[in-house]
């Protein structure tokens, strides 16, 4: 690993200012502990609005944002995050790349690799370990037994351009139901046993609509829903322990505690300190960098949470019915 940076600022720029990228710079702005340096979008109009929005330089030349700042945010589609994150490694950046990792299995396993190599942090977005619903986990005594989750969004809108809609250039289960996924082998910490999955295409070329039940060596089970073609929003999560049942809320970050009490079951409501997780999130990855201390999801995580994703993708191309 580098040596830390110590207290002061962070050089930081973000590669890719669509939707996403664009609260990449907005935060960075914000957050003292970063000097937000500038942008870079393969579409230089939009890199100079959201430059000039923040009063940041809109570089035009990828090589030329990259040697101005010592850490980044790679905030493409992921189609392109292996091919835009390597030459930032090998220069020696710190990276923050948005979830997934990346497309294939071996070019995240390739980005695990070569940051290892070149000493720098990788970080990846998988923003709702971030989120303050799950602290009041961490109190919790033994061993998970069940686990539901549910991320449902409506199909996203066509991007200028001719672009496709954000997300669809890879399955939902790349797209959505990775973030589940990424929490639950956080929160299990057991091997993966067995998987049986389905997936079902609807306006995309790949999974619109997946169901995932995953077993684990321990002995807990997960059953996982996303789908982005549907009429509402949904984040939630809902965990099991052998004295306690807890329903978590990402999205209105709210959640209630069901406990065995003198044999009855008593509800109560989580108190939950609201905070914006991607603002918690790069303030992580900045102390990370300052620091010179590992991120809460490394590129190793990212990679695991991938594999699994698309042993989910096969499994249900494989056995449809």
């Amino acid at each position: 690993m580098k040596h830390s940076i110590g207290g002061r600022a962070v050089r930081v720029g973000v590669f890719g200012v669509g939707s996403l990228g664009e609260h990449h710079a907005r935060l960075f702005k914000e957050l003292p502990e970063a000097e937000l340096v500038g942008v870079h979008d393969a579409r230089l109009d939009r890199a100079r609005e959201i430059a000039e929005k923040f009063g940041v330089r809109a570089f035009e030349r990828f090589e030329d944002l990259a040697t101005a700042v010592e850490a980044a945010s790679v905030a493409v589609p992921t189609d392109l995050h292996h091919a835009i994150a390597v030459p930032l490694i090998e220069a020696g950046l710190h990276l923050l790349i948005e979830k997934p990792i990346a497309a294939t299995q071996e070019e995240a396993d390739d980005l695990v690799a070569r940051a290892a190599r070149r000493g720098v942090i990788l970080q990846v977005g998988h923003v709702e370990r971030f989120n303050p619903v799950l602290t009041c986990l961490e109190g919790l005594a033994g061993p998970l037994r069940f686990i539901e989750a549910h991320r449902l969004a409506p199909y996203p809108p066509p991007r200028p351009g001719g672009l496709r809609p954000r997300g669809t250039e890879v399955s939902v289960v790349l797209d959505l139901m990775i973030h589940d996924l990424d929490i639950i082998l956080h929160l299990v910490g057991s091997p993966v046993k067995e998987v049986h999955a389905v997936g079902v295409p609807v306006l995309s070329a790949t999974e619109d609509i997946a169901n995932a039940r995953v077993a684990f060596a321990n002995g807990c089970v997960a059953n996982i829903t996303a789908s982005r073609v549907s009429a509402e929003r949904m984040r939630k999560i809902r965990l099991f322990y052998p004295d306690a049942y807890v329903s978590l809320d990402y999205m209105n970050q709210a959640g209630e505690m069901c406990r065995r009490t003198n044999g009855a079951l008593e509800r109560t409501p989580i108190p939950i300190a609201r905070e914006e997780p991607l603002r918690v999130e790069l303030a992580s990855f900045l102390r990370c960098v300052r620091e010179g201390a590992p991120p809460p999801v490394s590129g190793e995580r990212a990679a695991e949470a991938l594999r699994l994703a698309f042993a989910i993708i096969r499994q249900g191309r494989e056995s449809p019915s």
